[in-house]
């Protein structure tokens, strides 16, 4: 199965979305700073599309920015992340989706660490979905094992 067949945006995978992550993937809103359950998350594994499943970030990118959403400092798959021009709320700013599942997802900013390469990946938790770094090879994310180390 090709990548772009497993990962799909489904009618089955929105109808499985709570009203929350329905709004912020489907219809490009951000959930309240400081509310996601994900934000805190220090345990190892990756990040998936809400909706399609596609593998997004790795643990092991994640620091705290204190903005108030989960931040990451790159994709662990660039291919699955769609970098768009955003204009609204009267400033310019880079919307970041999901490839495959078309999932709003949250920004990029260029004020991440510079030395993991000077980008904050601002993400809603609400477009994630975690899978534990235990549970990876069971989920068919085994070749991102890699990927994924210890938080510290």
């Amino acid at each position: 199965m090709t990548d772009d067949a497993r990962y799909a945006r489904t009618d089955e995978a929105l109808a499985r979305l709570t009203p929350e992550q329905f709004r912020v993937t489907q219809q490009s809103g951000t959930e309240y700073p400081g509310t996601g359950p994900l934000l805190n998350n220090k345990e190892p594994g990756i990040y998936v599309d809400i909706v399609s499943g596609e593998p997004l970030f790795a643990s092991s990118d994640k620091y705290e920015s204190g903005c108030g959403w989960p931040s990451f400092t790159k994709p662990i798959e660039p291919a699955n992340v769609a970098e768009l021009k955003d204009g609204s709320l009267g400033m310019m700013r880079i919307e970041v989706r999901s490839k495959h599942g078309d999932s709003h997802l949250g920004h990029v900013f260029p004020d991440g660490p510079k030395d993991r390469g000077g980008l904050r990946y601002c993400i809603n938790s609400a477009s994630l979905r975690f899978v534990p770094r235990d549970e990876m090879e069971a989920a068919g994310y085994g070749a991102y094992l890699d990927q994924v180390e210890d938080m510290t």
